[in-house]
This record gives structure tokens, sequence and C-alpha cells, in this order.
């Protein structure tokens, strides 16, 4: 479901382009998979969507990304393929005491990507991550305002504030639907900084740079597809996404099938 929250972005500043978004539900969370599942999935999906007849790519995942993206790249050289990471760099650069709190899956912070951008761009500052347990499962169920979860996001964040961070990174795209709530237990002096709109705009530079930018002045479509089951899934989606007409099932594959059985 986080991904609907880069899809939103991507649709604003693209709006004739049609628009394709797998969900995998059914497999969240993904920060506490193995790498080798999640890169196995996320090439799953990816085959899926070219199959769909996708010009470009966008892993809007954080965790899939540190997991899948190369992959990805290896598997499909002549589609533009954009991913993510967290907003660590413009945290650096917005901070005023020198403290950046990051909130993220615990395969994202655990990730070489995460490790080399903390190295890169993390020097000079002091950092404070934080995996956001319970997070993701909260708003998958389509919870994003509850006791429950400002309970949750206030075990997460006080952390961090009280380490002094002025500025937090959601580094989730989950994590972008409880924005508002963070902001308000956070207050108004720390900055909350996402990636989504940085992602769109890459997507539409890639786009251009191929000659693939739609050049037609029309309304884009969505169609959505999701794994799980449909009838728990449409209501959410329903929820983050109001326009949404209809969701499609997303075949399930065998490495899932596989995944399943050995966990029984």
């Amino acid at each position: 479901m986080g991904g609907l929250s880069v899809l939103r972005e991507i649709r604003a500043l693209l709006p004739a382009e049609d628009l394709l978004c797998c969900a995998d539900s059914g497999n969240a969370p993904y920060g506490e998979k193995s790498q080798e599942l999640i890169t196995e999935r996320s090439l799953e999906i990816c085959e899926f969507l070219v199959g769909q007849g996708a010009k470009a790519i966008v892993i809007a995942c954080n965790t899939a990304t540190a997991a899948a993206a190369s992959a990805i790249r290896s598997r499909w050289p002549a589609v533009p393929v954009i991913a993510m990471e967290p907003a660590v760099k413009p945290a650096t650069e917005a901070t005023r005491k020198g403290v950046v709190g990051v909130l993220a899956t615990t395969g994202t912070l655990k990730s070489a990507r995460f490790a080399a951008l903390l190295d890169r761009f993390g020097r000079g500052i002091r950092v404070l991550v934080r995996p956001g347990v319970g997070l993701v499962e909260a708003v998958e169920r389509g919870e994003c305002d509850t006791p429950r979860v400002r309970d949750l996001l206030a075990r997460h964040l006080d952390p961090m504030l009280a380490g002094g961070a002025d500025v937090i990174v959601l580094g989730c795209t989950h994590y972008v639907f409880l924005r508002e709530q963070i902001q308000a237990h956070v207050g108004p002096a720390v900055k909350i900084i996402d990636t989504g709109a940085a992602v769109a705009h890459q997507l539409q530079r890639k786009l251009q740079d191929s000659g693939l930018e739609c050049g037609i002045v029309r309304a884009g479509t969505e169609r959505f597809w999701a794994s799980g089951q449909a009838a728990l899934t449409f209501p959410v989606l329903k929820l983050l996404w109001p326009e949404i007409r209809q969701c499609e099932a997303l075949p399930e594959s065998a490495s899932m099938v596989r995944h399943k059985a050995s966990s029984v």
C-alpha cells in the first residue's frame, strides 16, 4: 500500500500517463523478510508489469530498492528503473542542530545501500535510526489515526526527539500516510521529509531523456492489482486512493507458495 503515496506524486506531476500499480499486500511487510525473497518477489512483479506494457518501472519501496534495484536493472537494461532511498542528503542540509532521525524498516536500515548512504552524506552529523516496527502493518489495515497507532508512533519518535533530532526522514513509503500524525506528535519545529516528490521528478526526467513521456494532452488512467485477499485489500485501497474503482488479483507466484509452505 505504501507505493500509493508515491503514485499520488507521480499522478500529480504526470497527469497524462497511464499508471499500473501492484500492491504486494499479501506478503507485507517486506522489512522483516530476507533479501533473497524480496529480490525474487520484486523480479516477479516487474515481470508482470513489463508484460502489461510498462515502459518504465518505479520501485516505490525503500526496502525493495535496497534488496532488488540492481537485479531489476540487470534483468531489464532497456527499461528505465527509478529507485528510491531514505532522504538522508536533504535531511543533512535541512538540520539546524546536526541531528537527524531516520524512521525506516529493519530491512532498509540493515542494508548495504543504507550504510553507503550514511557514509556518503551522514558525516559530520548525528543520525538516529529507528525501525518502525508495526507501522507498515497498521497502514496495510487502513489504521492511520487511532489511539493504538498514535501510541506506537510515540514509542518510535520519542527517542529521536530526546536525542535532539530536528529533522525526521520517513524512510518507508507507508509512513507517508502517517505524516499528519507524526507532525502533530513532533511539533512544528521538526521538519518531516520523504522522497515521493523527488521520485516523481526523477521518473519525469527519465521518460523525457528516453523519449517516452506521453505527449498527448489527456487524462491518464490507473489500474491496480494486489496480492492477498481482495475482499480485505480493496477497502484499504479505497481509503488511501478514493478514486479507485476496481482492484484485480495479482497472480500468486511459485516462490511465495514455497515460502508460505516452508513457514508452516
